[in-house]
């Protein structure tokens, strides 16, 4: 009895050339933004077009097409489709981050050169706004000291108040109109915050002008920041672990103070940072409130005090190439705080965030 088997398919016959996709080669996309780039730039010299911006956007739209014509040529209308997503993406993302750079560029550039160690240490007393030298000392120590007094009291009660409203509150009334007025409040102006204090604490109560009188509205400003971010957090902490620490006959206070918190530890230190992000730079509020002063002052609850965005504004008016300068130069030092409290927040999330176990 003979048995005869059928041959197999030939190496690259139909068969197996229809199972295999035609792709674009990887240096594909860095090729369409050589090429988008050379165009734009010789449209641009062709047409007299002086501004780069425009440039860069010509070159962002060449780039889209291009890459798109070419791979709905090679692989076909739907992975073309797809490019053409990712592309706008990458080009969104682009775009987002120029604003950034150029503005870290231009700061950098402009105040670089007035930051030394005098500058850091030294207060503007006895120094004309046309005169070079001088520092913003006494602008820097002011403002730590108002966020600070503004963290220490918006932080708790923030939380507090995040923590009552997913793990006590959920449904009663109370918890709803906190909530609500926890939305109205993220949206109140700064100027409005520091015309509030500036009525309550100092025009009806006859107060002074003081850093703690600028702390008080940079707590208005702070605290629905907090509180909503704590909150989403604290919604992202799986029920799973609640139910396992009450089920042991853990305490609900004692679960919320060790399970709870330290699980969402790294969301709600990075929101603190974001509300402090969110204030470090307010202006109107301390216009209106530390009233402002070139002296060092570092009692936050007597006579007035200074702030750096206080110190940007006004240097920045005086309208001189020294003042000017200066001006830049704290505004670079601001930047430089902000980042450098960020950096702390993530070392602290890291170190406070729950190891896994082996």
């Amino acid at each position: 009895m003979s048995t005869t088997t059928s041959p197999r398919p030939a190496h690259g016959s139909a068969l197996s050339g229809s199972l295999v996709e035609r792709r674009l080669p990887r240096w594909t996309p860095a090729a369409t933004v050589v090429g988008a780039a050379a165009l734009a730039v010789a449209l641009g010299l062709g047409f007299s077009i002086s501004s780069k911006l425009q440039w860069g956007l010509m070159a962002a739209i060449f780039f889209v097409g291009g890459q798109y014509l070419l791979a709905r040529r090679v692989e076909g209308a739907r992975q073309a489709k797809n490019g053409l997503v990712g592309s706008l993406v990458w080009v969104a993302f682009l775009l987002a981050l120029l604003p950034l750079v150029g503005l870290l560029y231009y700061t950098v550039k402009q105040g670089i050169g007035v930051i030394n160690i005098d500058f850091l240490t030294h207060s503007m007393n006895g120094i004309a706004s046309n005169q070079t030298g001088g520092g913003l000392y006494h602008a820097l120590i002011a403002t730590l000291e108002q966020v600070g007094i503004a963290t220490l009291i918006a932080a708790p009660v923030g939380i507090l108040t995040a923590v009552y409203l997913v793990e006590y509150g959920a449904g009663r009334p109370l918890a709803k109109a906190v909530s609500f007025f926890v939305d109205v409040m993220t949206g109140v102006p700064s100027i409005v915050a520091g015309l509030f204090i500036l009525t309550f604490w100092i025009v009806i109560l006859n107060q002074s002008y003081t850093g703690f009188a600028g702390s008080l509205a940079l707590i208005i400003l702070m605290l629905p920041v907090v509180v909503r971010s704590t909150e989403e957090m604290l919604k992202l902490v799986p029920n799973e672990l609640r139910e396992a620490s009450l089920a042991l006959g853990v305490p609900k206070w004692l679960t919320i103070l060790r399970i709870v918190l330290p699980t969402a530890i790294g969301g709600i230190t990075t929101g603190v940072m974001l509300a402090i992000a969110r204030i470090i730079g307010e202006t109107a509020p301390m216009l209106m409130l530390v009233f402002g002063t070139d002296l060092i002052n570092t009692n936050p609850f007597k006579d007035p005090q200074s702030s750096l965005p206080l110190y940007v504004y006004q240097q920045y008016g005086n309208g001189t190439d020294a003042s000017e300068a200066r001006a830049w130069g704290g505004a670079l030092v601001l930047i430089v705080l902000v980042m450098l409290l960020n950096l702390v927040a993530r070392g602290i999330a890291r170190w406070k965030a729950p190891k896994a176990s082996r």
